[in-house]
């Protein structure tokens, strides 16, 4: 399978599902979700994050600290993150600011940790791209070789090892593709639960 082919399939899929599909017109953004470059706190808790500057008590600052650190840590799942803000709230009261704190503390650390994932897809695609161009490259080539009155056959054995293993790595990255994209998206899940549990032990 050719680079140019794999990208055309790439295409086909991408166009077979119109309802999630990128368009597809930007190179660096490989994936069938939508590309949503920044988000947007104000959108998932209802509040200016800049009038948000609680007065607390030293105890209450490292305690919203430590409690935004854990909500952001992906392999706390979201019932024990609840539990964790239940202790909070428990020993630190309800006050919608505080906990506004935390969100806004949380959402710094998952959304720049989106930004670095995104722009890992971005170099991602690129380099895939460029790996599909070599292969093409390397088939022409090839086929060019092959159409001489005297083929040199050591350099025909030579692309074809290339493209083989290129190939291979192509493939095998795009494996991955799915679960790679997939990444933002849960992580901008993983807020909007958060901000709604938040927001639900400030009682709001």
């Amino acid at each position: 399978m050719t680079g140019t082919f794999i990208r055309a399939a790439l295409l086909a899929a991408v166009a077979a599902s119109p309802a999630l599909a990128n368009d597809y017109t930007d190179p660096t953004w490989p994936c069938i979700q939508r590309k949503v470059e920044q988000l947007s706190p104000g959108l998932m808790w209802p509040i200016d994050p800049a009038t948000v500057d609680p007065e607390m008590s030293e105890d209450t600052a490292r305690a919203a600290r430590e409690l935004a650190a854990t909500l952001a840590l992906r392999r706390v799942d979201l019932e024990t993150a609840e539990a964790r803000v239940a202790e909070f709230t428990q020993a630190h009261g309800t006050d919608s600011m505080v906990l506004a704190s935390v969100f806004l503390d949380v959402f710094d650390t998952l959304s720049t940790r989106r930004q670095a994932v995104m722009g890992g897809i971005e170099d991602y695609s690129l380099g895939q791209i460029e790996l599909s161009e070599r292969i093409d490259g390397a088939r022409s080539e090839m086929d060019t070789a092959m159409e001489a009155e005297d083929p040199d056959f050591d350099r025909v054995d030579a692309l074809e090892e290339q493209i083989a293993w290129d190939e291979r790595i192509y493939t095998d990255r795009q494996r991955t593709l799915q679960y790679v994209c997939e990444t933002p998206v849960l992580i901008e899940k993983r807020l909007f639960a958060l901000a709604q549990m938040l927001q639900g032990a400030a009682g709001g």
